[in-house]
């Protein structure tokens, strides 16, 4: 079965052992209050590495925080826990974040988009009007990694190259997804909000790998690697509007958060991704995997023989962001 190795895969090769010491190391992850993002914040921070909680609620940024600070695993940790506010389906609010942290820090090495939204009720639509989904996990990550793009290049050109290395999270590409991943709409040159819920999804978790792609193309020579990783099957917050029998089966098949952290980490850290893996897709538990023909298809430019659909979402999430840059 084509799936399997999503829902059974070899255990992690990149575990908190293999993790170097962070310390003077500066790392962002989005959505760290709960599940994967909260357990990759908790690694790093145990590493000694300046970790931000970027998040929407105080309140419960505040909660994590304590949370890893009291854990065993952290007590001695000579890092520090920040939280940063970041609103991603807000597009007007997340310039002053990123200023916030522009003026805290002087550099940035590791940036997990970590945050998204799964499913929410239909209809759902961001503070700009956008759908939901494709506001919260392309349009806002889209918008902060710009504006944080000078200041990883800046960490890069004094780092050892590869060292500095974005992160987007994204899904099983390789289900409920459209053919060629993201339909455009051909009158307004947007992307189509589909019928299908489960593939409108899917073609924002779509957006995440042509995001990382098009980022290796573009600043990969600045010594930035940018990857796009399947986290794996776990329980988490992400599916708060599923149906409770779902949340039954997960709890009995799936594995918890600090797995699928292992994901994250391997991407941003293990030394086994080197610049031919620049902007690959990883699989859990920490692998490389393959991109599906037909997305891999719209991952090359036409003069390459391919459809251009990732430049051509760049492009898209560019002009639509330009005004909050």
């Amino acid at each position: 079965m084509p799936f399997l190795h999503h829902f059974f895969p070899p255990s992690p090769s990149f575990v908190e052992k293999h993790i170097p010491d962070l310390a003077g190391k500066v790392a962002i992850v989005t959505g760290a209050t709960s599940g994967v993002g909260l357990e990759a914040a908790a690694v790093l921070y145990s590493k000694n590495a300046t970790v931000y909680v970027a998040a929407r609620s105080a309140d419960k940024a505040d909660k994590a925080i304590a949370s890893i600070r009291s854990s065993e695993e952290c007590a001695g940790s000579s890092g520090r826990l920040e939280f940063l506010s970041l609103d991603l389906s807000d597009l007007t609010t997340i310039k002053a974040s990123a200023d916030k942290f522009l003026q805290s820090e002087g550099r940035l090495d590791i940036l997990i988009h970590n945050a998204g939204v799964m499913r929410p009720p239909a209809g759902s639509k961001t503070k700009q009007g956008y759908d939901l989904e494709m506001g919260t996990n392309c349009l806002g990550p889209f918008t902060f990694n710009a504006l944080l793009l000078p200041l990883l290049k800046r960490t890069a050109a004094g780092a050892t190259p590869g060292s500095i290395r974005v992160v987007w999270v994204s899904s099983i590409i390789e289900f409920s997804t459209a053919q060629n991943g993201i339909v455009f709409d051909e009158q307004t040159g947007a992307p189509k909000v589909l019928p299908d819920p489960m593939e409108n999804y899917m073609a924002s978790k779509v957006g995440g790998v042509f995001f990382a792609g098009e980022m290796a193309k573009r600043i990969g020579s600045d010594g930035i690697f940018s990857l796009s990783v399947h986290p794996g099957l776990m329980k988490t917050e992400l599916q708060r509007h599923q149906p409770a029998l779902f949340g039954i089966i997960m709890g009995l098949v799936f594995k918890p958060a600090r797995y699928g952290a292992y994901t994250e980490l391997f991407a941003a850290l293990s030394p086994q991704v080197t610049a031919k893996q620049n902007g690959s897709y990883i699989l859990p538990w920490g692998r490389f995997g393959t991109i599906p023909g037909h997305i891999e298809k719209g991952m090359r430019s036409t003069s390459e023989g391919g459809t251009g659909l990732a430049e051509r979402f760049w492009a898209w999430c560019e002009q639509e962001t330009a005004a909050y840059r």
